[in-house]
């Protein structure tokens, strides 16, 4: 099951939020908190505290134990900008945004043994298996391997008159 938690009104750039946040996305919540305990980033403290806030407020409402959870999505919105104005020459006026973040955790609870372990199919050959019905020692399981993508021809080397002497700038 999961269970969401909000910051709302941050007053740091999201950008600058989404830098801390993309670290600890789909880790186990211990952590993510020792990661971000010595994160230097200036949004890493706001976000740390959610965190906690989150693991706290699961364990208390749901009754679950913080070693089952882990952070399944976290992500981060703008909020309302906030609008100043800077006095600049000649009578005019610089605007200065101040940007606020939405902060959305995400937590879920592990079930089982963690990682989910892909399936792998076997393929029988045409023949069928031994006269009891089960495999033998040369069906076992195969696997089919993709042929590597065809390489493209490498262009030409172009003159050097050519590279320095261009119809369009380049940078």
């Amino acid at each position: 099951m999961q269970y969401k938690f909000h910051l709302n009104n941050l007053r740091i750039a999201p950008r600058k939020v989404r830098q801390v946040v993309a670290l600890i996305k789909k880790m186990p919540v211990q952590e993510a908190e020792a990661l971000l305990k010595f994160q230097g980033k200036r949004a890493a403290p706001p976000v740390l505290k959610l965190l906690k806030s989150g693991v706290a407020s699961a364990a208390n409402n749901f009754s679950l134990s913080p070693e089952d959870l882990h952070i399944f999505n976290i992500f981060v919105d703008e909020g309302p900008m906030l609008k100043r104005f800077m006095p600049r020459a000649f009578g005019r006026a610089g605007a200065i945004h101040k940007k606020t973040s939405h902060i959305t955790l995400v937590l879920e609870e592990k079930i089982g043994g963690g990682r989910k372990k892909k399936k792998v199919e076997s393929l029988v050959s045409a023949k069928g298996g031994s006269a009891r019905g089960g495999k033998t020692s040369e069906d076992k399981e195969k696997i089919d391997f993709i042929a590597p993508k065809e390489i493209k021809p490498k262009r030409k080397l172009e003159s050097i008159a050519r590279r320095i002497f261009r119809r369009k700038a380049i940078g």
